[in-house]
């Protein structure tokens, strides 16, 4: 079967006038319009095309690579509105539509929107949405944290930036781990900060510290992880104590918790140390 709005690496079965009929292993075939054929061919050779419907909904093949394909995320730009609803340029002659009920707001002309792109099942064409959120699942996570992650910056919010992680959850950023300009649409690498048992996900831009902080505060941190985030030790602690529950000297423990306080992984109580709730 060949699947509307993917890549297929196909045969090049035949030529007839109004171009090459591409077909795969079982048989399935496609044409590839005269515009679209390589300069030099060979009959039995195989081509890499994407395949979606024509202006007349005819599933056809194109040379041309696009922008998104389907049950991807992209940034596009808005070329055309119309009474029924919006055209995004996604590199194809034939723009992909937007219906109306599929935007979060009114797309304008020119303007630049976060969209999936999607398989409608009632008319078997390809669409997009900017309801990006919906597409979106955190029911069963595939992530864990201090995984290195790709990222898309979706909107901004009072606390920071949602972001979708490796185009499957949604996560957030907060204004406090941002310290470099982004914008919707970006893509960029990230780390995962923490997942949380509602199935939030909060995520930081920076390698978190964990993971390239220096071995000793990484022992205070794996000792704080084994006790539900609190230690009844603090620099008013014993050396005795210090060495008898974390095996190091008590100025090697005064360094390392205060490297993890300047970075806010931890907080200093009365009564010991805790971890903060970015973590």
């Amino acid at each position: 079967m060949l699947t509307i709005g993917e890549c297929h690496r196909l045969i090049i079965d035949r030529e007839t006038e109004p171009g090459l009929f591409l077909r795969n292993e079982e048989g399935d075939e496609v044409l590839l319009p005269n515009k679209y054929i390589p300069e030099n061919f060979e009959l039995e050779s195989e081509i890499e095309v994407f395949v979606y419907l024509d202006h007349e909904e005819r599933p056809v093949a194109t040379t041309l690579e696009p922008y998104v394909k389907l049950d991807e995320f992209a940034f596009l730009e808005c070329v055309e509105t119309t009474t029924f609803g919006a055209f995004l340029d996604w590199g194809l002659e034939k723009h992909l539509f937007v219906p109306f009920k599929e935007q979060v707001y009114p797309m304008q002309e020119g303007h630049r929107y976060l969209i999936f792109c999607y398989l409608d099942l009632d008319t078997n064409r390809l669409v997009g949405s900017s309801k990006v959120h919906a597409f979106l699942d955190n029911s069963e996570l595939t992530i864990k944290p201090f995984d290195e992650v790709d990222l898309i910056i979706s909107n901004k919010t009072d606390l920071g930036y949602n972001v979708i992680i490796n185009e499957l959850h949604l996560g957030l950023v907060y204004n406090d781990d941002v310290f470099k300009p982004i914008e919707i649409g970006d893509q960029l690498k990230g780390f995962i900060k923490k997942t949380r048992e509602d199935g939030k996900i909060d995520v930081t831009l920076q390698r978190p510290g964990y993971r390239s902080i220096e071995p000793n505060a990484k022992i205070i941190l794996e000792e704080l992880e084994r006790n539900d985030g609190f230690l009844n030790i603090s620099d008013k602690s014993s050396p005795e104590m210090i060495k008898s529950v974390l095996g190091m000297s008590k100025k090697s423990f005064k360094r390392a918790a205060g490297n993890l306080f300047k970075q806010r992984v931890i907080e200093i109580k009365e009564d010991g140390i805790a971890l903060t709730d970015n973590q």
